[in-house]
C-alpha cells in the first residue's frame, strides 16, 4: 500500500487541487500525510478537511523525512503540492509497473502544466537527459518520487544538510542500494510557477550550475545559487 507525503508551505490554492486529483484515483492510497512548514494560510485546515494527517515540516528534505517517519505504507510517494494527478489511473499504473519492473525507487518524466513552447522544450530535454545519463548518474525530481519504505530507511532518508538538488542526491544514493528507474506507464503534471516567478533563464542557469556541481563536486551543501523555497499565491495554471 502507498503512503503519499506532500510537503507544503502556504499552499491553500494548490493543495486542494492535488488532493481532489488523489480522491479521483482508481486505487486509493493507504494515507495522505502533509508535512507543513509553518504555513500562515489555510493549508493545514484544508489538509485536515481532506482527511490528511498533518505533521511538522520544514525545508523539503526535513518535510519528506518527517512524513516518511510516520508513514504506514510499504511504499512511499513523495509529491510537491503543485502537482496534479491528471491520470486517474496514476497510482494503479505506477504500483503495477514498480512491481513488474522490481523497482525499489522510481521517478517520472517532468510534464509541465503549460503550453509555453520553452517550458515544453526545456522539460522535454530534461527528461531525455535524465534517461540518457541514468546508467551513470540518477536524477529524481522531488515533485514525484516513489520509494520502498524499507529502502528509504536504509538510506536514512533525504540529507537534510543539502539545501539544493537534495532530490538528485537522494537518487544517486538510491542506486547504490536498490533498483531505480523511470516509470513509462504514467506521470503527473507539475506547475511552472517557479519559472513564472523567478524567470526561465534564471532558473535554467541555476539548474545547470547545480548539475555541474553534482557531476564534478558532489552534493550542493550551500545555497550560493540563491534558490528560493518560498511560494507565492499566484495560481492561474491549475484548474479542476
Amino acid at each position: 500500500m502507498i503512503s503519499i507525503i506532500i510537503i507544503t508551505k502556504n499552499e491553500e490554492d494548490y493543495l486542494p487541487i492535488l488532493l481532489r486529483s488523489i480522491k479521483k484515483q482508481t486505487v486509493q492510497p493507504l494515507e495522505v500525510i502533509v508535512a507543513d512548514a509553518d504555513s500562515t494560510d489555510r493549508t493545514r485546515e484544508i489538509a485536515k478537511q481532506f482527511g490528511c494527517r498533518v505533521v511538522k515540516g520544514g525545508m523539503p528534505s526535513v518535510g519528506r523525512n518527517a512524513g516518511a517517519k510516520v508513514a504506514k505504507g510499504d511504499t512511499i510517494l513523495f509529491l510537491d503540492a503543485d502537482v496534479k494527478l491528471t491520470d486517474k489511473h496514476f497510482l494503479e499504473r505506477a504500483e503495477h509497473e514498480m512491481t513488474a519492473r522490481k523497482f525499489d525507487f522510481a521517478s517520472c518524466d517532468v510534464i509541465p502544466l503549460s503550453n509555453h513552447f520553452f517550458d515544453r522544450l526545456a522539460h522535454g530535454f530534461y527528461n531525455f537527459y535524465s534517461r540518457l545519463v541514468l546508467p551513470f548518474k540518477a536524477h529524481a525530481p522531488g515533485f514525484c518520487i516513489f520509494a520502498k519504505k524499507s529502502k528509504h530507511e536504509i538510506l536514512k532518508g533525504f540529507d537534510e544538510a543539502i539545501p539544493f538538488c537534495e532530490d538528485h542526491d537522494y537518487a544517486v544514493r538510491c542506486r547504490k542500494i536498490g533498483k531505480f528507474g523511470y516509470l513509462n506507464s504514467t506521470h503527473p503534471e507539475v506547475s511552472v510557477r517557479r519559472l513564472d516567478r523567478d524567470g526561465r533563464l534564471n532558473i535554467l542557469v541555476k539548474y545547470f550550475l547545480g548539475e555541474l556541481h553534482l557531476m564534478f563536486l558532489g552534493p550542493v551543501r550551500h545555497n550560493r545559487f540563491n534558490y528560493s523555497f518560498g511560494y507565492k499565491k499566484k495560481e492561474e495554471e491549475l484548474s479542476d
